[in-house]
């Protein structure tokens, strides 16, 4: 059958059945997916998102202190889900437990690793998937930040060249961070006995050019090892923060192909300096992200740009405002950066900075290349004009 025959699907498959030994003490009486942030487990976040997501059912594959998840959720009635479990020996491999749990999958199903959470898109996802009749699609994280040691290289059509758990070969540039989309037939290309289901099971597909990747800059969280831990508790804090962009959203524009190059140029647009105060006495984070071409150009320097920035800011603490950072591209069009909008280099270095979740938040332009870097990082984006400022949206949408 094609991919294209299947529907989208409603169930996702977790691998929860580890020791977690990179984590003792704190697995000593826990498994890792229950270990808590700000008053539930990491879990609880994983299923809460496949809820938003549209999932509707679930298998945990279960193994070291299985207890301690199933008395937590149950049959997931109460968390939106049906949840059924595969409870198996602890030592068994990745491999085997989905082997055993076999019976319980759908024809086509997500699989997620337990230890990691990333603000998935599945509709973005599953288009993927059927725009190239795979059997498998996995999410790969870009790396640029050497946030992690990359274990994947892919081709320019994002199939997989070399997948390589050691994580030592040359040129590798992602890594593989679980949210896959699988046919369940893949659970027979698992040879038997105790083995990983990465390990047996990606080179082949990868052999056979039927793996595709899904390629995201958004950083991801997990609860795999102890330094992760403080990262994630941030990120899942969620800390109220908003994104705009600066000229037409906060400042009168410029006439076209000209720039704001000195603070005598700048215009507060009527009513953004009251919204940017709402914002910061809500306990909002605001961060700018500007495209700022006249650099390039030679209209002005990084020293007008600070200037200007640095009136800004001071003008609105003395009404109670604030900025908390600003980002900005000072590349021309033809230079090919990743942060010049509508590219959305900006938006995800703001991620990593901040440890945000950008599909929890706001992003506000004012043209339509601000519209298409907020969809580009998957956020909700907001354009607003003459007669619908920013001071309009954060008193209808924000801050009622």
């Amino acid at each position: 059958m094609n991919t294209s025959e299947y529907n989208k699907p409603q169930q996702a498959v977790i691998l929860a059945g580890g020791l977690g030994m990179r984590l003792r003490p704190l697995t000593d009486n826990l498994p890792k997916p229950m270990i808590q942030f700000h008053g539930k487990p990491f879990l609880e976040y994983i299923l809460e998102m496949l809820v938003e997501q549209g999932f509707k059912r679930v298998v945990l594959l279960l193994g070291y202190l299985p207890n301690k998840v199933t008395e937590h959720f149950g049959n997931g009635k109460s968390f939106g889900l049906d949840i059924e479990y595969s409870i198996t020996d602890v030592e068994d491999d990745t491999g085997l437990r989905l082997q055993k749990a076999k019976h319980l999958f759908d024809p086509v199903f997500a699989l997620l690793y337990c230890d990691n959470y990333w603000p998935m898109d599945f509709e973005k996802m599953w288009r993927k998937y059927l725009s190239v009749n795979v059997s498998a699609l996995v999410t790969v994280y870009m790396n640029k930040d050497n946030y992690t040691k990359s274990n994947i290289r892919t081709d320019k059509n994002d199939f997989i060249e070399l997948y390589d758990k050691t994580r030592l070969a040359p040129n590798l540039q992602g890594v593989d961070i679980g949210f896959f989309i699988l046919k369940r037939e893949l659970i027979d290309l698992i040879p038997e006995g105790n083995h990983n289901f990465e390990k047996t099971v990606i080179p082949k597909l990868i052999e056979n050019r039927q793996i595709i990747t899904y390629p995201t800059e958004h950083r991801y969280y997990s609860v795999g090892s102890h330094e992760r831990l403080k990262l994630t508790d941030v990120f899942l804090e969620r800390r109220p923060t908003i994104i705009l962009d600066r000229d037409g959203v906060i400042n009168r524009k410029a006439p076209k192909a000209q720039y704001i190059t000195s603070w005598a140029d700048w215009e507060w647009l009527k009513g953004a300096k009251e919204a940017l105060i709402k914002l910061k006495l809500a306990g909002y984070q605001i961060i700018l992200v500007s495209n700022q071409a006249g650099i390039a150009r030679g209209l002005m320097t990084h020293d007008d740009l600070a200037d200007i920035h640095s009136h800004m800011i001071n003008e609105l603490a003395l009404q109670g405002g604030g900025i908390d950072k600003i980002y900005y591209c000072p590349h021309g069009w033809d230079e090919n950066c990743d942060c010049r909008k509508p590219k959305p280099g900006m938006l995800f270095q703001a991620q990593r900075d901040f440890h945000l979740d950008l599909s929890k938040i706001w992003f506000v332009g004012d043209d339509e290349r601000d519209e298409m870097a907020g969809n580009a990082a998957g956020m909700e984006t907001t354009l607003v004009n003459g007669d619908y400022g920013l001071l309009n949206f954060v008193t209808s949408q924000i801050i009622e």
